[in-house]
């Protein structure tokens, strides 16, 4: 193909998606303006409040005049073996990922029930590649950390059109 005509076809698929109304979706709309959370995780209590500050949500430090309150109640990591080979050795992990949370909106008197968020993925080991699996096992760790905190993200932008 002569670089012309491939110019044409790409400026034409380019032309095609933006008419198309295609975007990225951006963050999450939070109903909210104020939230105190409670609890602290390890991984996950962070990540959250860098988001909430993105969609400019305030961060109270109690939860007297908070329209939602936020308890985290604990986050798990695990691994469990999926597959042994012939000679009793592992050939693939599955990682899991989990957040336990519940929350209380602005004049309501009970909790809702625990909430759990989790993410679950498999990948194939090699004692031979030691190195290269352990940085797959963090590039995929941070990945179910992304995930759940994008799955709270749009449960938490779901929340307060659910309560009306």
């Amino acid at each position: 193909m002569t670089s012309s005509i491939r110019f044409y076809l790409i400026t034409c698929l380019l032309l095609g998606l933006t008419a198309c109304g295609f975007h990225l979706r951006g963050p999450s709309e939070i109903p909210f303006n104020t939230i105190f959370i409670e609890g602290n995780t390890l991984v996950i209590s962070k990540d959250l409040e860098k988001a909430l500050n993105t969609s400019q949500v305030e961060i109270l430090n109690s939860g007297k005049d908070a329209e939602l309150r936020l308890e985290l109640m604990g986050e798990e990591n695990e691994k469990r073996i999926l597959s042994l080979g012939g000679e009793g050795t592992v050939n693939e992990y599955e990682l899991y990922y989990r957040v336990h949370y519940r929350t209380l909106l602005a004049g309501q008197s009970t909790w809702s029930d625990v909430q759990t968020v989790e993410v679950r993925r498999d990948y194939t080991y090699s004692d031979a590649n030691l190195l290269a699996k352990q940085n797959e096992e963090k590039a995929l760790n941070k990945g179910m950390q992304e995930a759940v905190l994008n799955g709270m993200m749009r449960r938490l932008s779901a929340l307060k059109r659910q309560a009306q």
